[in-house]
């Protein structure tokens, strides 16, 4: 063995050491080219989008919700306000385990089923990092409960917002509106565009003029650029670009007269409209009963939503613009001036009237509501006054419905007055084509006679009336009714549609018959007037429900309540210089002049009583303030059967 040892070969040993010791420089550096290259791809080649790869695990851009525009009434008065609420909202991309983290979060604070399945459907359609709400309106016992246990929450914050809040709560709920969390179907809807603008907004307008301005309360959505830690909290705001506050409403609609009208209303089911004559500016819009928007703000509870959309009154119909009665003798006036006009009566026309009307060829006999007659020389101002049947009937008989139409459609019935108000219904004044075409039968004379008096088939809005009786008291002028008197200051200025043609002495006649209504000795409308100092011209109207049989007479009593007449009221006032008109329906309420005028007197007298400075349009301007689910539509409340044409009453 010592003598292998003794011939070993050193210089091959040396040289099989050299190689693999070059093999080793030569993988070391390969592998030290290799990093150096990977190197050069991270740091040089794709610096910038590692760089914002990490920004975006660093620093996220969050959407600044705008601040919704306030809402005022003529006077100053807020009517739609913003107010903080507390939230609490959940990172997805920072929570480890949602399900335990919501099951947590379900024992520091009040959770419903309905909240999770509301959250969980708001991550389906959230953007990344974004946060996502899962209970509105925290106690401060409950921001407190989360804030001990905020270690154990990663990916948890309570963020503070404005929501909507109306102080007026149910006085304006039909009117203003409210709004509400947007919902599957609005966001299916949305446009690209939409999504931008409602980025960081939960809700959105639903009804009312919440609904109708919806693009200009909104205001424009702002952004920030934050710098967030491991966990997602908040470090500091890099980047911040302001959002655009919403405009600002300014209503024509006057708190006090609104609440005047409520409470002149009462208890009864019904509707007030009070516009003013010289601008078409509605000043008060009452549909009873009402109900409270706030309810809708974050989500109205299944209980409290089922408390309204079954109720037999119907709070959430807005009886003002949805409500299709027929207007009964409320629309006498603008029949007389437009039977003046078209030369079927005159100032000297004058009727019989024994308590019933008979047409040609016809042996049905057709009864004055007073069934001994109003006497034998009945002229339109008498006509007027004691609402005269058969003076209408007769004048009916001589006059094409076609012409009539025409002159309805002139004063605004049977199609949408334009308001500024969504889901208003065109209530209907029917001609011959109609008939034809929706009954599939002609036109009969009886058809006319239930028309003229606003049975039939005529069906019109508390608005149209209003409406109907303020182009009246202008003499023909017909200006589009309108909530709103300015957007952020800038006053909307009246619109006129159309001008009612007719003689000065026209005018005279139907005035003078309205007046007559209020303060002639057998005068339907009487309490219309009581005790005020100026003059009020007005119109009773007493609008059937289900029809009565011929020779049969009308018994309150073995009627159901809710199968009983409807009391009607038009009326505007001064007489001298009309300055505002109103309408009064009440549901149910039998009489006219007896039920309904006396809330019209309400409304007059206190608008009147104001000092002439308080009841001009005026515009008060406010600063906006800045901090860092669906109608059950129901088109007719009550059935309202046309009654046959040996059932016709005024």
């Amino acid at each position: 063995m010592s003598e292998n040892l003794r011939f070993k070969d050193h210089h091959t040993e040396q040289r099989l050491f050299r190689n693999r010791m070059l093999v080793a420089i030569f993988g070391v550096v390969v592998l030290l080219g290799v990093l150096v290259a990977r190197f050069y791809n991270l740091q040089v080649v794709n610096y910038e989008d590692y760089r914002t790869q990490s920004d975006q695990n660093r620093i996220q851009v969050r959407p600044v919700p705008p601040t919704r525009g306030l809402i005022y009434d003529r006077n100053g008065e807020m009517l739609a306000d913003n107010r903080p609420s507390y939230t609490l909202s959940v990172v997805r991309e920072r929570v480890r385990d949602l399900d335990a983290t919501i099951e947590l979060l379900g024992r520091l604070v009040h959770l419903e089923d309905r909240d999770v399945e509301k959250f969980n459907r708001r991550l389906q359609r959230r953007r990344p990092f974004e946060p996502v709400p899962l209970r509105y309106r925290l106690s401060e016992d409950e921001i407190a409960r989360i804030s001990v246990n905020e270690f154990h929450l990663p990916g948890v914050s309570v963020e503070a917002e404005l929501v909507r809040y109306y102080p007026e709560s149910k006085l304006f709920g039909h009117s203003v509106g409210y709004v509400g969390r947007i919902n599957e179907r609005e966001l299916s809807g949305f446009s690209e565009e939409d999504v931008r603008r409602y980025r960081g907004t939960q809700s959105i307008g639903k009804v009312g003029l919440e609904r109708s301005y919806e693009d200009l309360l909104l205001g424009e959505v702002g952004y920030e650029n934050v710098e967030t830690n491991a966990r997602g909290r908040v470090l500091r705001v890099l980047e911040r670009h302001d959002p655009k506050p919403g405009a600002e409403l300014t209503l024509h609609l006057d708190t006090r007269l609104q609440q005047v009208a409520t409470e002149a209303l009462g208890d009864n089911r019904g509707a007030v409209v009070a516009i003013d004559v010289k601008t078409g500016g509605v000043l008060a819009f009452v549909s009873q009963p009402s109900f409270d928007p706030n309810l809708f703000v974050t989500g109205i509870s299944y209980k409290d939503y089922s408390a309204l959309r079954d109720s037999l009154d119907v709070p959430l119909f807005n009886r003002v613009i949805q409500g299709q009665y027929p207007p009964g003798s409320t629309l006498k006036p603008m029949m007389g001036l437009g039977g003046l006009a078209a030369g079927v009566i005159s100032a000297e026309t004058e009727v019989a009237d024994p308590g019933y009307f008979k047409l040609p060829n016809d042996p049905r006999i057709y009864r004055d509501w007073k069934r001994w007659g109003h006497g034998k020389h009945i002229d339109l101002i008498q006509g007027l006054a004691q609402s005269c049947d058969v003076y209408f009937w007769d004048m009916a008989a001589r006059w094409n419905i076609d012409d009539m139409h025409d002159v309805a459609t002139r004063f605004g019935l049977g199609e949408k007055t334009g308001i500024d108000l969504p889901r208003e219904y065109p209530g209907l004044f029917p001609s011959r084509a109609w008939k034809r075409g929706a009954r599939g039968v002609p036109w009969f004379p009886g058809d006319s006679l239930n028309t003229v008096l606003g049975q039939g088939f005529v069906l019109a809005t508390p608005l149209q009336l209003a409406v109907m009786t303020a182009t009246i008291a202008n003499r023909g002028t017909h200006y589009r009714p309108q909530m709103v008197m300015a957007i952020d200051g800038v006053e909307q200025p009246p619109e006129v549609l159309h001008h009612v043609d007719a003689r000065p002495e026209y005018w005279d006649l139907v005035f003078e018959g309205m007046e007559a209504v209020v303060y002639s000795a057998h005068g339907t409308g009487k309490k219309a007037g009581a005790g005020l100092d100026f003059k009020v011209a007005g119109k009773s109207g007493t609008a059937q429900v289900v029809g009565i049989a011929q020779g049969e007479k009308y018994d309150s009593e073995a009627l159901k309540e809710r199968h009983r007449d409807h009391a009607l009221f038009v009326a505007f006032a001064p007489v001298d210089d009309p300055q505002i008109a109103v309408s009064v329906l009440v549901e149910n309420g039998e009489g006219g002049g007896r039920v309904a005028a006396p809330v019209a007197r309400e409304v007059f007298f206190d608008w009147m009583s104001r000092p002439l400075e308080n009841t001009a349009s005026r515009l008060v301007w406010r600063p906006p303030m800045s901090i860092s689910a669906p109608v059950h539509p129901h088109p007719h409340p009550h059935p309202h059967p046309h009654p046959q044409e040996d059932g016709i009453r005024g």
